[in-house]
């Protein structure tokens, strides 16, 4: 599959995107669930992509994340994996995956050795997460933590809820940032929170943040390549933004929006939350 069209570039590694954040690099990073959208994304010069369980969402078609299995994952990994050559390939740990330290070592160990991943991302900050991100590190796999609004607890949410709009509950994530940055993770997403917090837990962070409905402030920013394509049925979320429309391909979709994340112009305050 072709993959020219950008300049070449090393490859993005987990300690490559805290250099990123020191230097005061935005990161720019993308979902994608198959080889075509990873070629995209490479071509466009994206960081980091995730292989999501949002693909439960736009993909399989279902209302939430967590019928997701570990085989969807690493299914699609793979081949995300074939389309990449210098981004860096995150893969989600799914739904219940985490629910102990030996299923979560399991899972992780296929989606990297089976799936081609370079790093997991594991939603919550609890005991038993943290565990798992100090076993996962304790064994060379890199761990991208998920804060604020976590959809594979959207049923204890109440649905899919802005979080940390109150002191308590904004205070309460900026200590679960800084414990999951103690336990080894080495990225963090911000999902779902005002832009003041992510602004915050930013700041006082080591790692770098990847906002997604985060703020402008984050050190990164990651969207589901659905939603900046305008090909998301129903509503578009408020922090997601059509970067296709007005513009000729794909390609050129994907490239305004990695242009528009470095500059610091997305999102902007009507894709934020106060």
């Amino acid at each position: 599959m072709e993959k020219s069209g950008a300049p070449r570039r090393k490859p993005v590694t987990a300690p490559g995107l805290r250099a990123m954040k020191e230097k005061g690099q935005r990161i720019v990073a993308l979902t994608a669930y198959d080889a075509s959208f990873a070629v995209l994304a490479e071509r466009a010069g994206v960081d980091f992509v995730l292989v999501g369980d949002s693909l439960g969402m736009v993909i399989q078609g279902q209302s939430t994340t967590l019928p997701v299995t570990v085989d969807d994952m690493v299914y699609h990994t793979r081949m995300v994996a074939r389309g990449l050559e210098t981004a860096l390939l995150v893969a989600d740990l799914p739904f219940m995956a985490d629910r102990s330290v030996e299923h979560a070592l399991e899972a992780a160990w296929r989606l990297v050795a089976e799936g081609g991943a370079a790093m997991v991302k594991l939603e919550g900050a609890a005991a038993h997460h943290l565990a798992v991100i100090e076993a996962l590190v304790s064994r060379g796999i890199p761990v991208c933590a998920h804060l604020g609004l976590t959809p594979q607890s959207v049923h204890a949410m109440g649905g899919f809820k802005i979080q940390g709009r109150q002191q308590e509950a904004a205070d309460r994530l900026l200590q679960e940032a800084l414990q999951v940055e103690a336990a080894g993770a080495a990225a963090l997403v911000l999902e779902g929170i005002p832009t003041a917090l992510g602004k915050i837990v930013s700041q006082r962070l080591a790692i770098p943040t990847i906002g997604i409905g985060a703020g402008v402030e984050c050190d990164g920013q990651v969207l589901v390549i659905y939603d900046l394509l305008g090909l998301t049925p129903g509503r578009r979320p408020k922090f997601s933004k059509d970067f296709l429309e007005g513009r000729g391909s794909a390609l050129a979709a994907v490239q305004a929006y990695v242009e528009d994340v470095r500059a610091g112009v997305f999102p902007g305050l009507e894709h934020s939350f106060d």
